[in-house]
């Protein structure tokens, strides 16, 4: 199943009880057995945050970067309105060149509005979350060019500045845009960048929804470079019960993502360790 469609790990921040070194073990477990991908979630405060350990995406992405030689990593996805884009320009290029050119940058608005804004006196207004998204992605692409850059918006304001080195990945790092269908405008978003991380806004995503995602994002791309749609689920690694996987596989989908929350390091090692999904 993973020939065409890569498979990897989306595994919460706050799983594994925020252990960064079983993060790392499970990520090496990942590359080892064959998975393609190990993608962290990027929350600073979990809902019912007070009883959960939370490690941080960044820096754990480094030590995982520094110990595995093939597997993607990134993040997925990361609330660019809550931080300053010069220095996730600056954390993502490092990364790129840590990992060989292996990285991807997750994007989104930031979910749930209160825990990741409002708890910290930020403002979790859609529009202006939305807003500072656009401009922040737009700051990334220049800085990262390598020229001399500088930006004048709502939010953001940036003096004729080059940032060096370049990530290693051309034209630029894969970034992928979250957006809860069937609302539009973040496939709209999705279709400037490489790919998109779709969810269901009341229910599970079907088949026909994976269709008309990438129907959505074709009329309204204006590049011809990859772009990936992913599916998020749990497998069970065996064929009788993996074969719906297929049937997105089918719809465009060239990505499915492995489901992890919990705790159990020893169930998820084991899961794992038997590969990604099999036809």
């Amino acid at each position: 199943m993973c020939d065409d469609m890569k498979c990897g790990i989306y595994i919460s921040n706050y799983a594994l009880k925020g252990d960064p070194e079983k993060f790392v073990k499970l990520a090496r477990i990942a590359e080892e057995a064959g998975w393609q991908g190990f993608f962290m979630w990027d929350h600073v405060y979990p809902r019912g945050g007070k009883s959960k350990f939370v490690a941080d995406p960044w820096i754990t992405l480094a030590a995982i970067a520094a110990t595995t030689s093939s597997i993607r990593i990134g993040t997925t996805v990361t609330p660019l309105p809550r931080r300053r884009p010069q220095k996730v320009a600056r954390e993502v290029t490092t990364l790129d060149h840590l990992s060989g050119g292996r990285f991807t940058l997750g994007v989104g608005l930031g979910h749930p509005p209160d825990c990741e804004f409002e708890f910290f006196g930020e403002d979790p207004s859609l529009r202006i979350r939305a807003e500072k998204l656009d401009e922040s992605l737009e700051i990334l692409d220049g800085l990262w060019s390598g020229k001399p850059f500088s930006f004048s918006g709502k939010h953001y304001h940036m003096e004729t500045v080059t940032f060096k080195p370049r990530p290693i990945q051309k034209p630029r790092v894969p970034i992928w845009c979250a957006g809860w269908w069937p609302k539009k405008a973040p496939f709209r978003r999705a279709a400037r960048y490489d790919g998109v991380f779709p969810l269901g806004e009341k229910d599970r995503l079907k088949p026909k929804d994976f269709r008309a995602i990438l129907d959505y994002v074709k009329e309204h791309r204006k590049t011809k470079g990859r772009f990936d749609l992913i599916l998020l689920g749990r497998s069970r690694g065996d064929s009788r019960h993996d074969s719906w996987i297929k049937d997105y596989e089918d719809a465009g989908a060239s990505w499915f993502v492995e489901l992890i929350m919990g705790a159990d390091y020893d169930k998820y090692a084991e899961r794992i360790s038997k590969g990604p999904p099999s036809q």
